[in-house]
């Protein structure tokens, strides 16, 4: 890929960024829960989660688009560094989680039950020292979790500051908008502090820029609703009133009995 290409793409990278770190995390965090109740990580999911070189999965698909936006970003920004490291070592690190998940799973029950076998010195003494290596790969696994974990919140911490350079980015924007209830699950206490450190002064910039980028799809109800709430925010922002009167004269924009 050239770097020309890419950073004509970085736009929709950089959404994609977005996107794929908020759908990662609301993954990663409940197959965590799910060690915390159950003491053990489903491997299945973790693999899907991954996937191959072949066939790439979630994780894998942010590792190498982050790698697009923050390698190539014409700022040399070093919050984008930090962040490009980040989610690399978020990939690498659920790597060396699924190979304990595999363990746990398939050989740990084994040895589990061997435990109260009667068997002869050798084997006995086998059986001790490979269960101890087996029953490590638990804390292990509390390693990574806390590990991945840690980097979840950094990776929050920095994202509204690196995405402040794409503040007028309208596919960002219309994704905010649109999935406000999954970036405010993972955010949570810091969603404020991402819309605040996005668009600073004018936060209802994210609601003009998804209302005109639904409108251009052709989803005037949407881009209605987002018109809406950016005049709600402040209703003398002139590219807001700009914007709601393109959607109110489109074709599609339901309208009550009588034309008005």
């Amino acid at each position: 890929m050239s770097k020309a290409w890419i950073r004509a793409k970085l736009p929709e990278f950089a959404r994609d960024v977005m996107r794929d770190f908020c759908l990662a995390s609301q993954e990663l965090e409940y197959l965590f829960g799910e060690f915390d109740r159950m003491r053990q990580v489903e491997f299945e999911s973790l693999r899907d989660l991954l996937g191959q070189e072949m066939n790439k999965g979630l994780l894998w698909r942010l590792k190498d688009t982050a790698h697009h936006v923050f390698r190539n970003d014409p700022d040399e920004s070093l919050i984008g560094r930090f962040l490009d490291w980040g989610l690399g070592y978020i990939f690498h690190e659920a790597m060396k989680l699924k190979e304990d998940a595999y363990q746990q799973q398939n050989y740990a029950p084994w040895f589990k039950k061997l435990e109260s076998r009667r068997m002869p010195g050798m084997e006995k003494r086998f059986r001790g020292e490979l269960t101890r290596l087996v029953f490590q790969t638990l804390e292990s696994t509390e390693r990574e979790i806390k590990r991945i974990r840690f980097i979840l919140g950094q990776c929050r911490a920095m994202f509204p500051s690196y995405f402040r350079r794409h503040k007028n980015n309208a596919l960002l924007a219309r994704f905010l908008f649109m999935q406000d209830e999954l970036v405010k699950s993972i955010f949570q206490d810091g969603y404020q502090d991402l819309v605040a450190g996005i668009y600073e002064d004018e936060p209802e910039l994210m609601y003009i820029l998804a209302a005109q980028d639904l409108r251009q799809g052709g989803w005037i109800a949407d881009a209605a609703k987002a018109g809406r709430m950016a005049l709600k925010i402040n209703p003398d922002n002139p590219a807001g009133q700009k914007e709601m009167k393109l959607i109110e004269n489109s074709d599609n924009y339901p309208r009550r009995k009588g034309g008005v």
